[in-house]
């Protein structure tokens, strides 16, 4: 997912989602996302919740990458691409992504890289403690997550690659 700073300076934003809980593990933003940091960012999660049933993702090229693969493959873990143009394979990503956009990205103007790091950190908590979700009973994540544990290893997912600030777009995983 795509955005700018105020001085029109590129920023990527890579969210990652437990689809059960809808948990918001993990919100990225660099002026660029790699394969390498997909990897970190995912390793980084595995260490600290466990290791997911699978991973979802589109095809993105960050997310295809040998490195992002070898990776999952090297892990044991099952890998969920969804196929090109199909986005309600990823309907849940889709979601997600148009309310972060809705209710994040349209609403601020970040100055720098620092600060669209620290308001994304602030929105993750929000969203996970404070965001009551429909699907959820009307819970919070965090809430949900704690009074329902999951009853499998956790699932991640991660978004659809490329949208930018002026489309009108859903997606997410």
């Amino acid at each position: 997912m795509h955005d700018q700073t105020d001085d029109g300076s590129l920023l990527k934003w890579l969210p990652i989602v437990d689809e059960y809980s809808r948990e918001l593990l993990s919100i990225e933003v660099a002026r660029s996302i790699t394969a390498a940091d997909v990897v970190r960012d995912l390793a980084r999660l595995v260490r600290e919740r466990g290791a997911p049933e699978f991973i979802r993702s589109d095809n993105g090229p960050k997310f295809v990458a040998k490195a992002v693969r070898k990776w999952i493959e090297e892990k044991g873990f099952k890998s969920c691409f969804i196929e090109p143009g199909s986005p309600r394979q990823n309907a849940y990503i889709e979601s997600f992504n148009s309310r972060f956009r809705d209710e994040f990205l349209n609403l601020e103007v970040f100055g720098s890289l620092l600060e669209a790091k620290m308001l994304g950190e602030e929105h993750r908590y929000k969203y996970n403690h404070q965001r009551p979700h429909s699907s959820l009973g009307d819970q919070p994540p965090a809430e949900f997550a704690s009074r329902h544990p999951s009853p499998l290893r956790p699932t991640a997912s991660t978004p659809k690659d490329g949208a930018d600030r002026q489309q009108n777009q859903p997606e997410l995983s």
